[in-house]
Formats: structure tokens, sequence, C-alpha cells
């Protein structure tokens, strides 16, 4: 079964995983074990959240042995996940289906703040546009640094209002771009590589992801 599920407040992925793992051991489900403890369900939790990040939507798989409705799941979830999970969504998938972790190829971000006090000469969207939108990543040491074309991870970048932004950002050989690295190029801010690199003042929430068809269309996962 694919579970969507919200987090009620900041917490760090280890808290996320283990309060839905207690979820499952708690609900009455028969699960199938996990390989590196029987007594715990087998479970897929991700694409994790980067530092920074918030999101409308967790993602998780969970293996179960017994047939039972995506409702049944949902019910037996929601009476036993504690205050910091609240199960959003419940389906069934094929057992042989790739983890939304190795299924995600995009994500949408929800990029919102005040960014008058960069001075920005062009709007997110035209400078992801551009031919040169590059990325300047400096080691934490400052012993060396890296340019990252921008573009390439790009899919589409609307603004619907002032101060708000949706950024669609693919996987490019396995590889990804944080939306925060975009961002602080198009405002000329030096970029830090780290985990714990943010932009003070913005938020960049998760909207959603998506997985790639044969023909690179990508779908709402």
């Amino acid at each position: 079964m694919r579970i969507e599920f919200t987090v009620s407040a900041a917490a760090d992925n280890k808290r996320i995983f283990g309060a839905l793992r207690n979820a499952v051991l708690k609900s009455g489900l028969a699960f199938e074990p996990a390989k590196v403890n029987k007594n715990w369900p087998r479970l897929a939790y991700g694409p994790v959240l980067g530092y920074g990040l918030e999101s409308l939507g967790e993602f998780a798989d969970i293996y179960l042995l017994q047939a039972v409705s995506p409702q049944e799941v949902h019910q037996a979830l929601s009476r036993a996940a504690g205050p910091l999970i609240a199960i959003k969504r419940v389906e069934r998938v094929p057992y042989a289906l790739p983890s939304v972790a190795n299924l995600a190829q995009a994500a949408r971000y929800i990029i919102e703040g005040d960014f008058s006090p960069w001075a920005p000469k062009q709007s997110l969207t035209d400078f992801l546009n551009g031919r040169q939108a590059t990325a300047v990543l400096t080691a934490p040491n400052a012993a060396m640094t890296q340019e990252m074309p921008l573009s390439p991870y790009v899919v589409k970048c609307e603004q619907p209002e002032e101060n708000k932004y949706f950024l669609t950002l693919q996987t490019v050989n396995d590889k990804t771009l944080k939306p925060q690295y975009a961002l602080a190029a198009w405002l000329g801010m030096p970029i830090v590589q780290g985990e714990e690199f943010t932009i003070p003042g913005v938020r960049f929430i998760r909207e959603g992801l998506f997985w790639r068809d044969s023909q690179g269309g990508l779908h709402r996962i």
C-alpha cells in the first residue's frame, strides 16, 4: 500500500520514519517483516526532505501479508498514528512497482518570500530560462568552487503572484538540484555546499512528486 501523510511539526527524517513504523505496529495490520528486524514492518519511505524544506505530503510504501482495502488501511493507521503524522491518502499499488523513493523523477516546489532586499534585476523565471543560469558552489572550507548549470534540472518555473513561484525540478543522471541553490544563484548569494544551506525569510515547500513515463512525460504520484 502507498501512504501519503503530512507531518504536523518540524522533525528530522529519523523521527518521521519512527512515527510511521510505530503506527504500523499499533495498527493491527498483518505486515511483511523488515529484513533488518523481523519485529518491524517493511517500509520504504522517501524521497526524504532536505534541510529547510517543508512538505504538503510525504510518501511511504508498506508491505502487507493480507488483502485489505485502502479504506481499512487508512482507518487503521489513522487510529494508530501519533501526533506527529496524519494519514492523508492510501492507495493499492502493484507489489513489484518501485517505491516512491525510486519512482520519483521530479518535484514541484512552492517558493515564498520577500525577495526585494536582494533587488533582483529579473524574475526567477527569466533567470532560469536564460542559457547562462549557473550556480557557483563553494566547498565548506572554501578550498574550491564548482559551477553547476541549472537549465538541465529545470522543468518549469511559474510566478502566480508577486513573491511566489512554482518551481519544478527534475533528476538528471541520478542527481538533484536543491531549490535553495536555484534561488540563491538568482539572488546573487554565495552558496556554501552542505546540508544546512538555506535562505533566511524564504519558505521552500515541496508540493508534489512526479514519475516519468517511457516517452519522458511527467505524472503526479
